[in-house]
């Protein structure tokens, strides 16, 4: 039975199933941002209105912690977030970090107020062949992960889940935006490791699930490199 024959009679037997494929190489999108940040809600807004739901592109916020002594501490904020913004700045000879930031496909790096450019990147990352493939497959609380490598993809990858939250209403009371009442949307609200990969052969991963936040499974290469591979349950 070749792959898509297996692929049906999979679908066929689970059909509580909740099913994933990155056939399409959608673009993973970062934005870096705080609700204490006066610059934030013109990127939050280009975030929500124009990347969130487009098929081409897996668009994710992480609220970071370093503006929360400004008058205004961010809940949706997590140190794991601006430490993993810090360690690409890191990466790309960057002696500071800042927000708005988009990081696109974990490699180009943007103001998030520049949409000509963010979508230039977009463009580029698209353009770019997969050599990676994830399945993801959700039957009550447990996530399957099928990691598919075509014949030049080894490498050293760190195979990341993430959760996030579709949309939250914030009203700012203090700090730079006090009296405005903004809107965020992809709210990043976990983040781990499943495990580390060759990409030399096909490999399949478990997790555990809980609650109805959205789930991505992203595929970067270690040391915080590209992100060869993404993938997301509809």
């Amino acid at each position: 039975m070749n792959r898509i024959a297996r692929l049906f009679a999979t679908v066929a037997m689970t059909s509580f199933a909740n099913l994933a494929f990155a056939g399409d190489n959608p673009v993973v999108v970062e934005l870096y941002t705080s609700q204490g940040c006066s610059s934030c809600p013109p990127a939050d807004a280009f975030f929500a209105n124009e990347l969130v739901g487009r098929d081409d592109v897996i668009a994710l916020a992480l609220h970071v912690d370093y503006w929360d002594y400004i008058g205004w501490k961010d809940d949706f904020a997590n140190p794991a977030y601006s430490e993993r913004q810090r360690n690409y700045a890191r990466v790309a000879g960057k002696r500071s970090v800042y927000t708005p930031q988009m990081v696109i496909g974990g490699l180009d790096h943007v103001v998030g107020t520049h949409p000509d450019q963010v979508n230039k990147f977009i463009q580029k990352h698209a353009a770019a062949s997969a050599n990676i493939q994830v399945d993801l497959e959700r039957i009550d609380d447990g996530l399957t992960v099928k990691l598919v490598a075509a014949d030049d993809a080894a490498g050293s990858y760190v195979v990341q889940l993430v959760r996030y939250s579709d949309l939250e209403s914030r009203n700012i009371r203090r700090g730079e935006n006090a009296g405005r009442t903004i809107d965020y949307a992809n709210i990043v609200t976990h983040w781990e490791t499943l495990g580390e990969w060759n990409g030399k052969r096909d490999k399949t991963m478990q997790a555990s699930l809980s609650g109805d936040g959205q789930v991505v499974v992203l595929v970067q290469q270690s040391g915080f490199g590209p992100i060869k591979a993404a993938a997301r349950l509809r």
